[in-house]
């Protein structure tokens, strides 16, 4: 198997590059095309969609290799894929819009919300937050490996309700609920990070608007900023045009099933390179796109300030390397603002530098071993500096 795969991947480099190259629209491009298809050759990505955005403007876009590699599909930048994690700033948004029409609080107890009541049996008498939930500091914590092994559901979305989900997991004496579910920590004190916590805020935007999060998002986020080719589940994505997902391992790569989860809020948004950069220009230019006023701009800037201060932080984090905003986070030493996201045969990037001057979208519809990690950060990084030679350009 690896030499057919080996052989195979070679010969479709010729076919890469001339997928690349007829997106292309500069004729700088073949440098940072061919650089970029080198790098997926060495490590077996098998298709890539990237944007770059430069002082809140698209500046660059392309897609190279395959979104499915058996019947020579392209990756183009309006392939629809999952984005994992990344689908937390969506749930962030919704959040955010829903205390803008006055729904919920950020400080509010959780249980005011919810038709069960949640309490850290570590520390009965303390409150859970919006905020904490946001900043993953709740001391709700993902149970392994009972999340991953539970909540994905292979060929389909998932047929547990998400709020069922929910109270088995967190109510004492539901077939889910564990002591493990929580942290030996009081809320605010410590950061874990919590797919499950995420799951739970936007169950809470949900109860308190009164729409399940795909209906929410559609009206307040992906219908005002054209984000025509966005969804939740796989029941209403156009399956013609979302990519395959590869997973590689001991250097043999194979396609494995799309999949739905239960706790979609955490990971569940289906997007492409294009939909996900009018959503990122928006927060990035604090709610407005194209002139319209998409979420408020105090509640945008809130989303994304920092919330650690050398004062005020959880015992485990150094502001300095890792800060917090809501559902957005610093990343890479603390040098970059946004998202990543990770689940099999899915590797994505939502990055900014700090002062927002360059921005990253990446898609990558394959996932690699934790050792080869790294290939997709040079592939950011080869984004990045490529955005720094287009502003400096623009400046000259």
């Amino acid at each position: 198997m690896r030499k057919l795969f080996t052989s195979t991947f070679i010969a479709l480099t010729g076919i890469l590059f001339i997928a690349a190259h007829s997106q292309s629209s500069k004729s700088s491009q073949p440098s940072i095309d061919s650089t970029i298809i080198a790098k997926m050759q060495q490590s077996g990505m098998v298709g890539l969609g990237a944007a770059i955005i430069i002082d809140k403007k698209l500046a660059w876009k392309n897609g190279y290799g395959f979104a499915n590699k058996e019947q020579g599909t392209p990756f183009t930048t309006s392939t629809i894929m999952n984005i994992a994690s990344v689908s937390k700033t969506v749930t962030g948004a919704c959040l955010m819009k829903a205390v803008e029409q006055g729904k919920v609080s950020l400080d509010e107890n959780i249980n005011s919300y919810l038709p069960f009541k949640i309490i850290n049996p570590n520390f009965p008498q303390e409150i859970i937050t919006l905020r904490q939930l946001a900043t993953h500091t709740s001391g709700l914590t993902d149970r392994y490996p009972f999340y991953t092994d539970s909540t994905y559901y292979n060929g389909k979305d998932s047929p547990e309700a998400l709020g069922d989900f929910l109270k088995n997991y967190f109510v004492k004496g539901g077939k889910h609920y564990s002591k493990e579910n929580f942290l030996a920590h009081k809320p605010g004190t410590y950061r874990d990070y919590s797919n499950i916590g995420a799951a739970l805020a936007g169950y809470i935007v949900e109860l308190r608007t009164g729409k399940k999060l795909n209906t929410y998002s559609k009206q307040n986020l992906f219908e005002p900023l054209g984000m025509h080719n966005t969804s939740w589940f796989l029941k209403e994505t156009n399956l013609a045009k979302h990519a395959a997902l590869y997973d590689k391992k001991n250097d043999i790569v194979a396609q494995i099933p799309l999949y739905g989860c239960t706790t979609y809020p955490d990971g569940g948004v289906r997007t492409t390179v294009d939909d996900l950069t009018s959503f990122f220009i928006c927060l990035l230019n604090n709610g407005n796109y194209n002139g319209k006023q998409v979420l408020k701009e105090s509640l945008v800037k809130e989303m994304l300030q920092f919330q650690f201060t050398e004062k005020d932080k959880p015992e485990n984090v150094d502001p300095a390397k890792l800060n917090s905003g809501l559902f957005w986070a610093t990343k890479m030493g603390g040098k970059r603002i946004g998202h990543n996201g990770s689940d099999p045969g899915v590797r994505t990037f939502m990055l900014s530098d700090l002062d927002r001057h360059i921005a990253v979208i990446l898609f990558v519809n394959t996932s690699l071993e934790e050792k080869d990690e790294d290939k997709f950060f040079e592939i950011y990084n080869i984004l990045y500096n490529y955005g720094l030679t287009l502003a400096k350009g623009k400046a000259e």
